[in-house]
């Protein structure tokens, strides 16, 4: 994805500084209580502005630094190449999840989206 595809405001001028979108993101994704999630298009209604693709291309660039297991994709299915340390804290936090079918081909469990996904109504802890 190329930096044209994100709204105006996320192109940098500067490298070095964080573009005000994506701290709008970031300031969401650390709202997400523990044991819930928010999807891409979620956090992009949420702000009214972007959608699931810019919040996607902001996590995978700046998302390192708030818990970004908690932003999923709408379906449920764990971040490709992060399963596992997505899956532990999970379970640490206590998310519910789905177990895989049979017919799964990683056999991964899936986030429960139904009973983890959180609407951005509640107050989360530690934020006005």
């Amino acid at each position: 994805m190329s930096e044209e595809s994100l709204p105006d405001e996320v192109r940098a001028e500067h490298a070095d500084a964080l573009p005000e979108y994506a701290e709008r993101v970031l300031d969401v994704a650390e709202r997400i209580p523990s044991g819930r999630v928010m999807t891409y298009g979620d956090i992009a209604e949420w702000l009214e502005e972007g959608g699931p693709r810019q919040v996607g291309r902001v996590m995978s660039l700046y998302g390192g630094v708030v818990p970004w297991w908690r932003v999923v994709r709408a379906d449920g299915v764990l971040l490709p190449g992060h399963e596992l340390e997505a899956l532990g804290r999970y379970r640490t936090e206590g998310t519910p999840l789905k177990e895989a079918s049979r017919a799964a081909e990683d056999h991964q469990p899936r986030v429960d989206m139904r009973r983890a996904r959180w609407d951005g109504g509640e107050r989360a802890e530690g934020h006005d």
